[in-house]
C-alpha cells in the first residue's frame, strides 16, 4: 500500500504547524489505519487525519550528552590525561611562567605570614624574599627546611 504522497503532504502540513521542517521520515502513520490514510487524497483529508491523531510528527532525536558528561566527570578527577591524550608540550599545557607565578606567590604568602607573626625579623624576611626571588627554593617545604637549618624556629616544626 503506497502512502508516499500522503506522507509528503503530511510532512508539509506538519512543518507549517510545528514552525520547523518536518521531513518525510519523521511522519508517523498509525499502522492500524493505513487503509484510511491511503484513501486520503487531498490536503484537507490529511489535516483531518492529523487532528484525529492518526498521523503525527515523531520527536527530533538529539545527541545524547551522557557519554560527554561521564568523560567530563572523569577528567575532573584527573583521568584521561595520559600521554595519548596530550596535544602540545608540557610548556604549552602549563607554561613555565604560570608554574613560577604559582610557586613564588605561595612562597611570598608564607614569608608575609611569618613576618606578620614576628617569626622573621624584617631583615630575615628581606633575605629569604630575595632568595625566593632568585629561585633558590623548590617549594615552601624546601624554604622552611632552609630556615630551620639557619636556626629559625617555625611553629609547625615541633
Amino acid at each position: 500500500m503506497m502512502i508516499t504522497n500522503q506522507k509528503r503532504m503530511a510532512a508539509h502540513i506538519l512543518s507549517k504547524k510545528e514552525g520547523r521542517t518536518v521531513g518525510v521520515h519523521r511522519v508517523w502513520v498509525n499502522p492500524d489505519y493505513l487503509e484510511e490514510v491511503s484513501s486520503a487524497v487531498q490536503k484537507a483529508d490529511i489535516r483531518q487525519l492529523i487532528e484525529d491523531g492518526l498521523i503525527k510528527a515523531r520527536p527530533i532525536k538529539g545527541i545524547s550528552r551522557g557519554r560527554a558528561r561521564k568523560a567530563a566527570e572523569q577528567k575532573a578527577k584527573g583521568r584521561r590525561k595520559g600521554p595519548g591524550s596530550r596535544k602540545g608540550s608540557r610548556n604549552s599545557r602549563d607554561p613555565k611562567k604560570n608554574r613560577w607565578m604559582r610557586l613564588i606567590r605561595a612562597q611570598r604568602r608564607v614569608l608575609k605570614d611569618l613576618r606578620g607573626d614576628e617569626t622573621l625579623t624584617p631583615s630575615e624576611y628581606r633575605y629569604y624574599y630575595r632568595k625566593a626571588k632568585g629561585g633558590s627554593y623548590r617549594s615552601i617545604a624546601h624554604m622552611r627546611t632552609n630556615m630551620g637549618l639557619d636556626g629559625i624556629k617555625i611553629g609547625g616544626d615541633e
